[in-house]
C-alpha cells in the first residue's frame, strides 16, 4: 500500500510547526494585549470615580443651585443671576472679603516666614534634631477645634493670660474678641500655631535637597551663613515656596472653623461682623437663614476667587523666575 501526500498548491503557504496559531491562542493574545493597554486606566479609574462622586459632582450641582432660589423644606425655583446680583450689591460681602484678605495676610506672611526660619535652623545639626522636628509638627496633628477653643481662654478679656502678660507691663486689658483688629490678631494668631510646624518640615525637606557642593562653594567664596542662606537656599527652595504660597492662600480663602469657634460657635462674625469670613458668610446664609441658593452663589464666588490667586501667584512666579534667568544669563 503506497501512502499519498498532500502537497501545498504553489501560492500557498504552510505555517511552521508548533507556531500555536490556533483560535485559542489568538483570544489570549488579544487579552493579553488588551489588559496592558487598559492596566493603567483601571489603575487611577477608583480615584477618578471618587473624584467624579464627591469633587466633580458637588461643584457642579452647586452652580446649579446658585440659580435657583431654594430655601430648606422648599422646592428649587428658578431665577437665573439673581443670587449673583444680590451677592454684589450686599455690602456683608465685601466686608467678609476684606475680612478674609486681612486675615490671610496677618497669618499667611509671618506663618511661612517662621516656618522659613525654623526650617533654617533644623538643617544645621543641632542636638535633639528628631525632637524639635516631631514638637514642630504637634500643632499641626492637634484638633482645630481644641485649639481655638484653647485660644479663646488665652485671649479672654478678664482672666485671658495674654492680658494678664501685658497687664505686668502696664497695659489695659484689651478685649480681643469685640475688637475690629483685634479679633483678627488673635485668629490670625491661631492659624499661625497650628501651620508654622507644617510648613517648616515642607521647607526643611526642600533644603535637605539642595546640594551641599553650592554651601561648600559659597564658603570658599567668603559667603557668610546669612549670604548663603539669601543666595543659596531661597533660590534652591524656589519652587517649594511656591507651593506653600498656594496652599497657604486657599487655605487663608477657606478659613472657617477658627472665626466660628473663636466666636462662640455663631456665624455672624462678632458683633459688627468684625471678623466674618466669606467661609462664616456663606454658613450664615445657608444653615442660620436657610437661603441654600444664596450659599451655593458665595461657594461658587470663593471657588473662582481661590482659582484668579492661584493663577496670580503662579504668573508672578514665572516672572520671577525669568527675572532671574536673565540676571544668570
Amino acid at each position: 500500500m503506497t501512502l499519498q501526500v498532500e502537497r501545498p498548491s504553489p501560492g500557498e503557504r504552510t505555517p511552521p510547526p508548533g507556531d500555536g496559531s490556533t483560535p485559542r491562542s489568538n483570544w489570549r493574545s488579544r487579552l493579553y494585549a488588551f489588559e496592558g493597554r487598559s492596566a493603567p486606566y483601571v489603575y487611577v479609574a477608583p480615584f477618578f470615580l471618587a473624584f467624579g462622586a464627591f469633587g466633580l459632582f458637588p461643584l457642579l450641582y452647586t452652580a446649579w443651585v446658585s440659580l435657583h432660589s431654594y430655601r430648606l423644606g422648599s422646592r428649587m425655583r428658578w431665577n437665573g443671576l439673581d443670587n449673583f446680583g444680590w451677592l454684589f450689591a450686599n455690602p456683608d460681602f465685601y466686608n467678609a472679603l476684606w475680612k478674609t484678605f486681612t486675615i490671610g495676610v496677618l497669618s499667611t506672611v509671618p506663618q511661612l516666614l517662621m516656618a522659613l526660619g525654623l526650617a533654617h535652623l533644623l538643617n544645621y545639626k543641632l542636638r535633639g534634631r528628631t525632637f524639635l522636628r516631631v514638637a514642630m509638627l504637634m500643632p499641626y496633628a492637634t484638633s482645630v477645634a481644641a485649639a481655638t477653643l484653647v485660644f479663646a481662654l488665652i485671649f479672654g478679656r478678664d482672666q485671658g493670660l495674654v492680658n494678664g502678660l501685658i497687664g505686668l507691663v502696664g497695659i489695659e486689658p484689651i478685649d480681643w474678641r469685640n475688637g475690629d483688629w483685634t479679633a483678627q490678631i488673635a485668629i490670625s494668631t491661631i492659624v499661625i500655631w497650628h501651620w508654622t510646624g507644617y510648613n517648616a518640615l515642607i521647607y526643611l525637606a526642600g533644603m535637605q535637597s539642595i546640594s551641599k557642593d553650592l554651601y561648600e562653594a559659597a564658603a570658599i567664596d567668603g559667603a557668610s551663613h546669612w549670604r548663603q542662606f539669601l543666595h543659596v537656599t531661597i533660590p534652591g527652595l524656589r519652587p517649594t515656596i511656591m507651593f506653600t504660597i498656594i496652599v497657604s492662600t486657599i487655605g487663608a480663602s477657606q478659613l472657617f472653623a477658627e472665626p466660628l469657634l473663636f466666636g462662640g460657635g455663631t456665624p455672624n462674625g462678632g458683633s459688627v461682623n468684625q471678623y466674618q469670613t466669606l467661609g462664616l458668610f456663606m454658613y450664615e446664609q445657608g444653615w442660620h437663614y436657610g437661603q441654600l441658593g444664596r450659599a451655593a452663589t458665595v461657594a461658587w464666588v470663593m471657588f473662582v476667587l481661590i482659582i484668579g490667586l492661584v493663577l496670580v501667584n503662579t504668573r508672578v512666579s514665572r516672572r520671577r523666575r525669568a527675572a532671574g534667568e536673565d540676571l544668570l544669563s
